[in-house]
């Protein structure tokens, strides 16, 4: 061989190593992967439904940076206050933001008709997202057959009465199980008397661990809409769903006005009037918000949720759990818990698009195109107890028999915050989760990999989970998980995951349902602190007055007809799908 082409042969080994060693280099955790995004974007996230305002950080803001050079500058009327106005004062200035997450029930047709989202279909032709075409086109075709103007979240390629959770019902009652039993474990037969046994609890641990004083029950305001969200939530135990100013039981069984003194939306104020009155409401529940509550969860403050993902995902750290320390699932006689159904078609009430004024259309596309991957799945979902894993290669891993949480990632996902090592980004696990709130598909579907996205449906996680909390409620209540409870005891109702698109709401029934939402969120807080009996029903019947004045009526006759319109639909979609 020539001395040239041993040279030519020498240079094209060596070009070939460094290429080997860039490819390698990319596929490392935390390191720079080739991108055609050369300019770095800072991207403004229009997303009512987070609960924390700002630019992302973290391990999360690492892997979006690495994949797409780009930063998220999430706006969160939750934080920011002023909920549906700030919507309508940024719509009306014609830009919402360059990623838009909305309902699509009650805004899509608005979005597209004002040109304030743009269709992605050039985009998205061709990407792995397409996979859910069905539900996609499902979406958008009442505003456009051909374009894609926004994509729904919590897609699922499982049938619509399969039910969507994992282990833990999304709701439920929560307690500090290591004061319940201390009390002796008495018999809860109904919602109402939860109260005298959480009273025990705070008597048996009147201050956390900071020496702050502990309540049963700290609410917040940010997420009330149509009512106060802490009422409506304990619905949800009894197998009911709000459609407006209607709480109807997904079983097709009963319809009711939230105004009606014999309603359960009444019955649970006065559960949370009675409550305050024996000292267990929080007193600073009106000013706060959820990342408050979740932090006084955390720190051993309260001895309630309404939900898994917050008591158990706040408190429960491994050590706690091995002291015999947490939250669990504390069943209730008469609970017929609401369990939601995959939805094949997706949720509508939660979808992403694209904003008109957004620089680089393409690249958010491609973001949007990653949230659907199982990756972007994996990293955004990550949540303890009711999400995924996280990001493998840091929680997680593949082993010879399936996947397996990492000695970190048990860290991270019993809330112990841990560090998170310099190359996934640096700073603590918590600061660094996603901070979008928004799921796009159902963690209940199996990924490429043959595995739930939810690793809590793993073996090797249910291996993992033999600390003293977790068997001592085992023995107790005979289950492996709450849901293995409900499921053995008939204590569920499941609520088919059929999109209803109801007709877009006039401008007057959306105007009078504003002031009727406000006065009976208003008047739902006054009434849980009110001074005494006489003062609560004083103020209901103020609320119940001054909410029809407004044109409650009206509004209520139009939700009755279409909460009962949407289980006729149910009722027929779940008929065809029957084998």
């Amino acid at each position: 061989m020539s001395t040239r082409c041993k040279r030519l042969s020498a240079t094209l080994i060596l070009f070939i190593f460094l290429m080997m060693v860039m490819q390698y280099a990319a596929g490392l955790p935390g390191s720079r992967r080739p991108s055609s995004y050369q300019a770095p974007l800072t991207v403004d996230v229009f997303d009512p439904l987070a609960n924390f305002q700002g630019i992302q950080s973290g391990w999360f803001a690492k892997i979006v940076e690495d994949n797409f050079n780009m930063k998220l500058n999430i706006i969160a009327p939750n934080i920011a206050g002023g909920g549906n106005t700030m919507y309508q004062t940024r719509a009306a200035a014609g830009d919402l933001g360059d990623l838009i997450i909305c309902d699509a029930n009650s805004n899509l047709e608005d979005l597209v008709a004002a040109g304030l989202i743009i269709d992605m279909s050039k985009y998205l032709a061709g990407k792995e997202i397409m996979r859910y075409e069905h539900a996609i086109r499902a979406l958008n075709d009442p505003v456009s057959e051909t374009a894609i103007y926004a994509i729904p979240s919590e897609i699922s390629l499982k049938g619509c009465m399969e039910h969507s959770e994992n282990e833990e019902p999304i709701y439920g009652p929560y307690m500090r199980y290591d004061l319940y039993t201390a009390i002796g474990s008495p018999e809860i037969h109904t919602l109402e008397d939860l109260l005298p046994i959480l009273k025990q609890m705070q008597e048996l641990s009147p201050t956390s661990d900071s020496g702050e004083p502990v309540y049963a029950f700290s609410l917040f305001a940010d997420w009330d809409g149509n009512m106060m969200n802490a009422v409506k939530q304990p619905a949800c135990f009894y197998g009911y769903e709000e459609y407006g100013f209607v709480l109807y039981k997904v079983d097709d069984t009963d319809y009711q006005s939230i105004l009606d003194e014999d309603s359960i939306y009444q019955r649970i104020l006065k559960f949370y009037f009675n409550a305050n009155q024996m000292g267990l409401v929080d007193p600073a529940s009106p000013n706060q918000n959820y990342t408050d509550v979740y932090e006084k969860c955390a720190s051993g403050n309260i001895l309630f949720s309404p939900w898994p993902w917050l008591g158990k995902s706040a408190y429960n750290t491994v050590e706690r759990k091995e002291k015999g320390i947490g939250f669990m699932f504390v069943p209730i006689d008469d609970l017929q818990i609401m369990l939601k159904g995959c939805m094949p078609m997706g949720d509508p009430g939660r979808v992403i698009a694209i904003g008109s004024g957004a620089k680089d259309p393409a690249r958010l596309a491609d973001f949007i195109n990653w949230l659907y991957s199982p990756e972007g799945i994996y990293a955004n979902s990550a949540q303890p107890i009711t999400g995924t894993a996280g990001p493998q290669g840091l929680t997680w891993e593949m082993g010879n028999d399936g996947p397996y949480i990492t000695e970190y990632g048990m860290k991270a996902l019993s809330n112990e915050n841990p560090d998170v090592p310099d190359e996934w980004g640096g700073g603590s696990w918590n600061a660094g989760n996603s901070t979008l709130n928004f799921n796009s598909v159902s963690l209940a579907d199996i990924a490429p990999n043959g595995y739930p996205y939810f690793y809590t449906l793993w073996d090797s996680y249910r291996q993992q989970c033999t600390t003293a909390l977790d068997l001592a409620w085992q023995a107790d209540m005979d289950a492996k998980a709450p849901l293995d409870y409900l499921m053995r005891h008939g204590q569920y109702i499941i609520c088919p995951g059929i999109i209803y698109r109801s007709s877009a709401e006039s401008s007057e029934i959306a105007t009078l349902r504003s002031q009727c939402s406000n006065v009976i969120v208003e008047y739902s807080w006054k009434m849980i602190f009110a001074e005494n009996e006489e003062a609560f029903y004083a103020l209901q019947k103020e609320m119940q007055s001054i909410s029809k004045s407004l044109g409650y009526d009206i509004v209520l006759a139009d939700n009755m007809r279409n909460a009962k319109e949407q289980s006729r639909l149910w009722a027929q979609e779940v008929e065809k799908n029957i084998p």
